[in-house]
């Protein structure tokens, strides 16, 4: 039995039947959602941003996997406090399963990149939960993966702690560029991956980034709503 076991038994974090951390029957009573345009919430076809609605720096269309609640809630709780990385084993499995079963959309050749944390916050976690759940979705959809591709600057404020209007301020010129990468040569296809959305703010700007530099294709993928 490994520390890991010892320190977080794996039990289902909702039903607590033995065996794994997210049960099969608890990921399958989460409801399906119907996907939306990231600009004006309303239905979309596979979650593309519809024609008038897009915005040139803006996203090109968004995939969110499960509603924020239930065994999925607890998973994410957990990764970010806890610190257990065999939940984000399991989250990206159930994630794949999702992907692969109904989205054929999301472009072959893409470069996923992470929502970066701010780095006292990373080390103060001990890792950056999107990017263990990314790191293992990119392997198994073939998908190249940069994790350093973006540097966030710290906030004023938590994102959690304000309001929808406030979000989009307070993220403003949050994200560059990480000047090694200078002359890396990402694909047209960019795949930008976070826990959970809330409002889009932190995924719009990230998007004005890339599409500054000349990305012309990019979504967003989260694991909630």
């Amino acid at each position: 039995m490994s520390l890991a076991d010892l320190l977080f038994p794996k039990k289902c974090l909702e039903c607590g039947r033995e065996g794994s951390y997210i049960c099969a029957s608890c990921i399958a009573k989460l409801k399906t959602l119907s996907q939306v345009c990231i600009e004006c919430g309303r239905p979309s076809i596979d979650g593309m941003t519809h024609v008038a609605c897009k915005r040139p720096l803006g996203l090109d269309g968004l995939i969110f996997i499960w509603p924020y609640g239930g065994v999925v809630r607890k998973a994410l709780l957990a990764l970010k406090y806890k610190y257990a990385k065999q939940i984000a084993e399991e989250l990206a499995q159930y994630s794949l399963l999702f992907l692969r079963k109904r989205y054929v959309i999301l472009p072959p050749e893409s470069t996923l990149i992470p929502i970066p944390l701010y780095w006292y916050r990373e080390n103060w976690r001990g890792f950056n939960q999107t990017e263990e759940i990314g790191k293992l979705i990119s392997k198994e959809m073939d998908w190249d993966f940069q994790p350093e591709l973006l540097i966030r600057k710290r906030l004023k404020r938590p994102q959690a702690q304000l309001k929808k209007e406030e979000r989009s301020k307070n993220i403003r010129g949050a994200f560059s560029l990480n000047p090694h990468y200078s002359s890396f040569i990402i694909h047209n296809s960019v795949i930008l991956f976070d826990d959970v959305l809330t409002t889009g703010s932190t995924l719009k700007e990230a998007a004005k980034v890339l599409k500054r530099k000349g990305v012309k294709n990019v979504w967003g993928l989260t694991i909630a709503r």
